[in-house]
Parts: C-alpha cells; structure tokens; sequence
C-alpha cells in the first residue's frame, strides 16, 4: 500500500497583513509569472525566430514535406540561439543573476541589469523604422541612449525585423528550388508527359544540389554569420 503525503505550504503571507509578507508574495508572484513567459522571452527576445523561419524556409524548398521533422528543426534552432546567445546568456549571469542570488541586487536591480545585455543584442538587429513604428505609435519621444527605448517597445519591433531579416534569407534559399522545378516543368511539358507532378521528378534532383553543394554548411554558416 502507497501512501502519498503532500509537502507542507505555507500560504499565511497570502492573508497576512505585514507589509513585509505581502511584498515578499507578490516578489515571489511576479518571479513564477516571469519564469512562466520565458518560452515567449526565448522566442522574441533572441535569434530563435530567424533560424527557425529560414531552417522551414530549407524545407519548404527541397519539398521533402516532414523532413527533417519538426522536433529536428526546432532542436537544432534551439542549440544555435543556445551558441549565439551564450556571451548574452553569460553577461546576463555576471550582471544580474549571481549578485542577485548572493544578495547583492534586489529583484528590480536585477530585472534592469538583465534587461541591458538582450537590449543591446535586440538594438543591434532591428531596424529603426521598426523601433519607430511602436515608439511613434505609442506617443514617446525620439530616444537618445538605449536606456530610453523601454521594452515594450523593443521587443515587438525586434520581432518583426527578424521575420523580415528571415524572409529576405528564405527568399535567396528558395530562388534555386524555385528554377529547378520550372526546369523540369519545362522538360516535362516538352515531352507531353502532362500528368506526370514535376515535383516528384525534380525532388531527387534537388536533394542532390543540396548534398552537392553541403546545404546544410552553408545555411548554418550564412545563419551565424548574419549574427
């Protein structure tokens, strides 16, 4: 026989009335809501979404529909933002996340030491006319350092420039695809063979320029090198 016992929580601070218990509830609160987001932390706020959306772009155009699968692409996506963002990664550790647990920085003193090192990252990659778009639409003034641009604006604005930044490089990816299916539609239609789908024909002749070429270098390498 199992017998299951539950740890023992102490929910007082939620209905106490010290100043000091309620601040600590809500700190505590607001660090599981922040935990809570970083799957959107990750996606908007490092190079996740540009890798992702050109690794698609790669599968769109050999038309290999589930291959690689998805657990693939969004792994290896995964361990490239891990590669990229690890001097970010490492300055954000420095700067606030060990002084705030050896009790050097407060839980706002930490937030704003965290927020310099992804607002520098996000800064460098995203346009201005991006910036400005929310900036303007959000009635704030034009601004002068990095610590004027608040968050809610950056992110968004970082967002949209990496989707563009990301279609610009899946659109160069596509174009070959592109030429060798019209090539073989082309041959196809020539010889009368109407009912025969150029994509089943053209499809190893694609793999082919891509293992030729070792496609999966290069996208790698112009990923990386555009960081």
């Amino acid at each position: 026989m199992m017998i299951f016992f539950m740890p023992g929580i102490d929910t007082g601070g939620l209905f106490s009335n010290d100043p000091a218990d309620l601040s600590t509830t809500l700190q505590l609160i607001i660090l599981i809501t922040i935990i809570s987001l970083a799957p959107a932390i990750l996606i908007l706020m490092t190079s996740f979404t540009r890798i992702l959306i050109v690794l698609s772009f790669v599968r769109m155009g050999l038309a290999t529909q589930q291959t690689p699968p998805n657990q693939v692409l969004i792994s290896l996506a995964l361990f490239m933002t891990f590669f990229i963002m690890a001097p970010v990664f490492s300055e954000v550790n420095d700067e606030a996340v060990t002084p705030m647990l050896d009790g050097e920085l407060s839980q706002e003193e930490a937030f704003d030491a965290a927020s310099q090192p992804m607002k520098e990252f996000m800064a460098e990659h995203t346009r201005e006319k991006d910036l400005s778009l929310f900036m303007g639409y959000a009635g704030m003034e034009r601004p002068e350092t990095l610590d004027d641009v608040p968050l809610t604006a950056l992110i968004p604005a970082f967002a949209i420039s990496e989707l563009k930044t990301a279609f610009q490089i899946g659109f160069l990816i596509f174009v070959p695809f592109l030429v060798i299916d019209m090539i073989v539609a082309s041959v196809l239609m020539s010889m009368g063979m109407m009912m025969l789908p150029p994509v089943m024909i053209s499809l190893p002749f694609k793999i082919l320029l891509f293992v030729l070429v070792d496609g999966w270098y290069l996208i790698v390498e112009s990923l990386l090198i555009s960081f």
